[in-house]
């Protein structure tokens, strides 16, 4: 069973962590979710890396961004990418002090690898050992057009922006469930590609209900807006994968593409009929890429920890 526990902010917000394997393990996965999700949607993946024969080499953390899931609600002025790249070192700090960490990002969780990575370089290089970028953009929404003509797409995120700063100013609330409900069609059409399990659109949903207004509307600005590419760019030395669902409406294969260029020793996958739920849709696909950064980053290990501790 998951260790659950708590990581306090210095600005008094605590985020809900749940942690699998040995605290000393040789290697720390982080798993960071999409907007509006929670640590839940990486079900999948934390029961692969447990079964997985890793021994007690490997630690699974998992944990709900501010404002999302079990996480406290946040003061509307931090609900940004760039205080999530904060928090992210923070949570570093609290769950693993030591040895190397692999980030793992979906979406919104992926953007907050690069805030953390060009907020904290120092840190970021002391500590991160390898990458994985599921589903996810270094160009804002560059690229997105949610699989519809340009013009229509500018009309939808005039809405969608507009309908934003409205749920950002409604604080602590969520959604009311019955809601959420009559919109699953719309959800699973944005979220999800060609097929859907219908206890995978019951798990987003319900992810969706537990994020508050303030979440939902707050993060969507500096989300459209960010751009890290030249600081991936730098990190070209580490062991990385990059998916995405050629089906994705809110991260199409063009921003993974723009990934792996950045890094060009990537593993670039790119999942037919798939949407933007790769986790949930091709888990195996996803678990394959983790599995394989992190085979490389235990082969480095080692040398990495006597590097750090200076034996």
């Amino acid at each position: 069973m998951p260790e659950r526990f708590e990581v306090g902010l210095p600005d008094g917000v605590r985020l809900n962590v749940e942690a699998t394997g040995p605290t000393d393990a040789q290697v720390t996965v982080i798993l960071l979710h999409g907007w509006t999700l929670d640590g839940r949607a990486w079900h999948r993946q934390v029961d692969a890396l447990t079964a997985a024969p890793f021994g007690g080499a490997v630690r699974v953390v998992a944990y709900d961004a501010r404002g999302h899931g079990r996480s406290s609600c946040m003061a509307l002025p931090t609900a940004t990418v760039a205080q999530l790249g904060d928090d992210l070192a923070a949570v570093i700090d609290a769950v693993a002090p030591t040895g190397p960490v692999v980030l793992v990002g979906h979406s919104m969780g992926g953007m907050t690898i690069m805030e953390y990575a060009h907020r904290h370089p120092t840190h970021f290089a002391a500590r991160t050992a390898g990458l994985v970028f599921v589903s996810t953009t270094a160009e804002g929404h560059t690229h997105t057009v949610y699989g519809l003509s340009p013009r229509i797409a500018r009309l939808i995120r005039l809405a969608e922006t507009t309908g934003a700063g409205v749920l950002a100013r409604c604080g602590s609330w969520r959604a009311p469930r019955a809601l959420l409900n009559a919109l699953q069609p719309s959800i699973r059409w944005m979220l999800f590609g060609d097929s859907c399990e219908p206890a995978d659109i019951r798990l987003v949903t319900s992810a969706v209900a537990r994020a508050s207004l303030r979440s939902i509307g707050g993060f969507r600005a500096s989300i459209g807006t960010q751009h890290r590419l030249d600081t991936l760019a730098a990190l070209a030395h580490l062991p990385a994968a990059a998916l995405v669902g050629d089906r994705d409406r809110l991260t199409p294969p063009p921003c993974a593409e723009s990934i792996a260029a950045a890094l060009p020793a990537t593993e670039l996958t790119v999942c037919p009929g798939a949407g933007h739920m790769l986790m949930m849709e091709r888990p195996d696909e996803v678990n394959a890429a983790l599995t394989g950064v992190l085979r490389r980053v235990l082969t480095e290990a080692p040398h990495a920890i006597t590097a750090e501790t200076g034996a």
